[in-house]
């Protein structure tokens, strides 16, 4: 319980967080990289090949790799491969190779460059890579951290402890809250609560929040599309901004996605989580006053959960209703040091998603009929 935030704010409200940052990779990734890598070790797989955007699920899936033997490849998007050294390090420490992306390695990355030569990349881009390269290899398989049913899945490890967790504090929130970009930590810590409303145990109020550079939930069109930038993926029902966006270089890199996860984006559809945006001066405004009191320091990516947390309990200061929040504090921010300085000294900006772009991209929507 964040008793020292609720005083800070000075709401009636009661705010818990769940913590996945002591893992050792620093997030909520190893739920579902440790599974897979299992699972790959037993099937005779040698090698897993994947993405990252900010290095949560690269540094995971790199430890998880280790943990089995198994050889790691990781395709990071550029803009986050420049922005968090300390990331890429992580993942080359436990083994893994890291490739910034676009890359020439890839038919792919190198389609990519040959039109935009300084491209800062993208996770669909990233991804596109890392099919291209497992798919020729019979001894190698791609592996994804979000996005996917059996990511989901795993994830709720999250939202199962947290339900016991908040009947061991005599609690239950009337608000769940988590930050999205592919959607595994917010199905994670919100799925299990949202069953227990399904079957009309108890009720509550869930909130996806998302970037106001990649507002895929609020901005997006429910249509079906592809996973990545070249196409190589099956069609998923879900969120999109076409498979061709590339946001702006946003900090929280985890959150730069096109798509959102298909269950996601039809608890949404069906009207049962609210989703908002949050612009990222308001989201590292809302890590730094979390890190002063609870002694934290959030992940870019976390920083949007803790600001609609922060607003959801000063709503309550000001109507003077005692709420429960709950939210998942999906990772540590010790890689991201660069962004606390950055905003620090003012050099952040707030940035809008490009509706010129995002028209463009959803022009290319595959067609039925």
């Amino acid at each position: 319980r964040a008793r020292r935030l609720e005083k800070a704010l000075d709401t009636p409200a009661k705010i818990y967080y769940k913590y996945e940052g002591v893992s050792p990779a620093g997030s909520h990734k190893p739920n579902t990289a440790v599974a897979q890598a299992y699972y790959n070790k037993q099937a005779g797989i040698k090698r897993l090949i994947t993405e990252t955007g900010a290095g949560q699920w690269g540094s995971s899936l790199a430890f998880a790799g280790a943990l089995f033997g198994l050889e790691v490849v990781v395709y990071m998007v550029k803009v986050s491969y420049n922005q968090k050294p300390y990331r890429r390090a992580l993942m080359e420490t436990y083994g893994a190779r890291v490739v910034a992306s676009p890359s020439t390695e890839t038919q792919a990355g190198r389609s990519i460059l040959a039109t935009h030569p300084n491209s800062t990349g993208s996770l669909g881009i990233a991804i596109s890579e890392a099919v291209e390269i497992a798919a020729a290899d019979e001894q190698s398989k791609y592996a994804l951290g979000s996005v996917l049913n059996h990511v989901l899945l795993h994830q709720t490890v999250i939202g199962q402890e947290a339900l016991v967790q908040m009947e061991m504090a005599g609690d239950y929130p009337d608000l769940v809250i988590g930050c999205t970009g592919g959607g595994s930590n917010f199905a994670g810590i919100a799925f299990p609560f949202l069953g227990a409303k399904l079957r009309g145990e108890r009720d509550v109020e869930i909130i996806a929040v998302e970037p106001a550079a990649c507002p895929t939930l609020t901005r997006g069109k429910y249509a079906y599309d592809f996973g990545d930038t070249a196409h190589l993926t099956p069609l998923m029902k879900m969120h999109t901004l076409g498979s061709t966006f590339v946001p702006e270089g946003i900090h929280a890199g985890g959150l730069r996605y096109h798509g959102m996860a298909p269950l996601m984006s039809h608890v949404v559809a069906l009207g049962l989580a609210e989703a908002r945006l949050e612009y990222q001066l308001g989201c590292f405004a809302a890590g730094l006053t979390f890190a002063r009191s609870e002694g934290i320091l959030p992940a870019p990516e976390a920083n949007h959960a803790v600001k609609a947390a922060i607003d959801e309990a000063l709503k309550c200061k000001e109507s003077g209703e005692s709420k429960v929040i709950l939210f998942n504090l999906c990772g540590h921010g010790h890689f991201d040091m660069q962004a606390y300085m950055d905003y620090q000294a003012g050099k952040l900006v707030d940035t809008e998603y490009s509706s010129a772009e995002v028209a463009m991209a959803l022009a290319g929507l595959p067609s039925f009929g």
